[in-house]
């Protein structure tokens, strides 16, 4: 243990080495290039380089820094090599200025906030045409499947995940942020040329620059959240960030409604189209400014154990590609990318066909249809919180998300057997209740997933189920919509009901290999310290023989 007695402190005020090393014979104080001394893992310990997309993260896949009762081989560290330095024999210019310190930051509240303001605006360019899709078929003279393209579109656009992974690794989260708001005001602006009837190409155009801003959203809450946050405000942190892209569908589903009336008059409607466009364009403005200003790449200390040996262990030579293979390799994290798609693909249909749904069985009901849709994601956002925090107290991953996918087919299945009873105040009572869950399952997808595959990649695994979510989210949006269109709303849902069964069969095959928490609690004095406490901790110190 570090001696953090003010007599051993070194002349900057940090803690002193020395007593780490006379108390572990197995660390050696080795010189650096610029002259200060290094610590060198024992040479029982082997940290090879490896694929992730994670900038910090690079550990062999059959290497586990973490002692488990398991006999798994995955848990045996490999007996050579050396924890590296870097050219200048301080960390890493992708890690924290200093690994010594376990703290989080007062900004990361900040950043989180910022994030969730501007993933809530692009969200709500996603649904902003489905909400009142026959509006926006009138008033451009198209069909309906064309107005379910402009949904789609940003479940087409996903794949260029595997670049914007890249990107992350190579520029890190402030270039990554910066970009996608950047892209997400463009959209909005480019989208003011479309106020003609003969412009439908222009408004495609402004919706493809904002699907390709999502790809650099949707990816980083579970990164942000491991990034910035202590270990028992990861799960909080990333149902935050996920909470502010469900508000901005929420909204999506409120607004255009009351400020886009259903109207003959075409010079009429593209006035109130116009209010529209000018308010979110001025908003993802706005939010493009604050990113600038306020959105920074990483806190000045690690905020948890396992955020600091992420950096400690990274590696600049890790290859992108095998980190995908490694991943495809975890049979737990397979099976949660195909139920996580399930669900996922399951929302992104039901919201893009909505207003269809409800003006079948309620004609001119519009408005009501856009407050049914708010109605499932309020639930759902309130949903997101409550299971966030659930799992920052309880660690239960496989039981909540297993849990919560059964109550998601069962609201599914009272949804679809309700809607066309005839009664709305039926239908947002049973919409609410299903959206509760469907929509709070999804921050928890992705804690689950970074739990099952650290140290890999945050923003590779979140990347991947959202790209699971895409493909299934327009298979099920085009199968769905036309069975609707061929043999009504009830047998459309029942599709849906069929697969999210066979989601919550694939989750309980899940095995909760919780990663992260064994890195977390490998030493019991590890805990949360606040930035205003001013309390510092030792850096987690390089696994020996006994622990392996």
């Amino acid at each position: 243990m570090v001696n953090e007695d003010p007599s051993h402190e070194g002349l900057d005020g940090a803690p002193s080495q020395t007593s780490a090393l006379q108390e572990n014979p197995n660390l050696a104080a080795q010189p650096s290039v610029s002259g200060h001394p290094s610590i060198s893992a024992h040479p029982s310990f082997s940290a090879h380089a490896s694929t992730s997309a994670h900038p910090s993260v690079s550990i062999h896949p059959s290497v586990s820094v973490y002692p488990s009762s398991s006999a798994h081989p995955s848990t045996l560290a490999q007996p050579s090599g050396l924890v590296q330095p870097s050219s200048s024999g301080q960390p890493s210019s992708s890690g924290p200025e200093d690994l010594s310190v376990i703290k989080v930051s007062k900004r990361r509240w900040a950043v989180v906030l910022l994030f969730s303001c501007y993933s809530m605006c692009n969200a709500f360019q996603w649904i902003q045409y489905g909400s009142i899709n026959n509006i926006f078929m009138n008033f451009y003279g198209v069909s309906a499947f064309a107005i379910d393209w402009l949904s789609m579109c940003y479940m087409l656009t996903y794949p260029l995940l595997l670049p914007v992974a890249w990107l992350l690794e190579k520029f890190g989260l402030r270039t990554i942020a910066l970009t996608g708001s950047a892209l997400n005001c463009l959209g909005a602006w480019v989208k003011l040329g479309s106020l003609k009837p003969h412009l439908f190409p222009v408004t495609v155009l402004g919706q493809v620059i904002c699907s390709v801003a999502q790809v650099f959203i949707l990816g980083m809450p579970s990164r942000i959240a491991s990034v910035w946050f202590g270990a028992n405000e990861v799960s909080t942190a990333c149902s935050i960030a996920v909470f502010g892209n469900q508000l901005g569908i929420a909204i999506g589903f409120l607004v255009p409604p009351v400020l886009v009336p259903n109207i003959k008059d075409k010079a009429e409607l593209a006035y109130h189209i116009s209010i529209m466009f000018y308010i979110i364009a001025g908003v993802a403005t706005l939010l493009f400014i604050l990113v600038v200003i306020v959105f920074k790449e990483k806190p000045k200390h690690a905020p948890s154990r396992a955020q600091s040996l992420s950096y400690t262990l990274a590696s600049p030579d890790a290859s992108y590609l095998n980190s995908i293979i490694r991943l495809f390799k975890n049979l737990n994290f397979v099976l949660l990318i195909i139920s996580y798609g399930l669900n996922a693909g399951a929302f992104y249909s039901l919201s893009t066909l909505l207003n269809r749904m409800v003006i079948l069985h309620y004609p001119g009901e519009e408005v009501n249809a856009g407050r049914i849709g708010l109605t499932i994601i309020i639930a759902g956002m309130f949903g997101a919180v409550i299971s966030g925090i659930w799992l920052d107290r309880t660690k239960t991953y496989k039981e909540t998300t297993l849990v919560v996918y059964v109550m998601t087919l069962v609201g599914m299945v009272v949804y679809t057997f309700t809607l066309n009873l005839g009664y709305l105040w039926v239908v947002f009572i049973t919409a609410g209740a299903m959206g509760f869950f469907m929509t709070g399952y999804l921050p928890l997808g992705f804690e689950f997933a970074v739990e099952l595959t650290y140290p890999e990649s945050e923003g590779m695994s979140s990347g991947l189920l959202n790209v699971s979510a895409q493909i299934f989210g327009i298979i099920f949006t085009i199968s769905q919509g036309q069975i609707i269109d061929t043999y009504g709303t009830m047998p459309g849902n029942i599709f849906l009901c069929v697969f999210l069964t066979l989601g919550v069969a694939l989750t309980a095959f899940i095995r909760a290999d919780l990663r992260r928490q064994k890195a977390n609690k490998e030493t019991p004095e590890n805990k949360l310290q606040e930035e205003e406490e001013s309390k510092t901790s030792k850096a987690p110190t390089p696994v020996s023989e006994e622990h392996l």
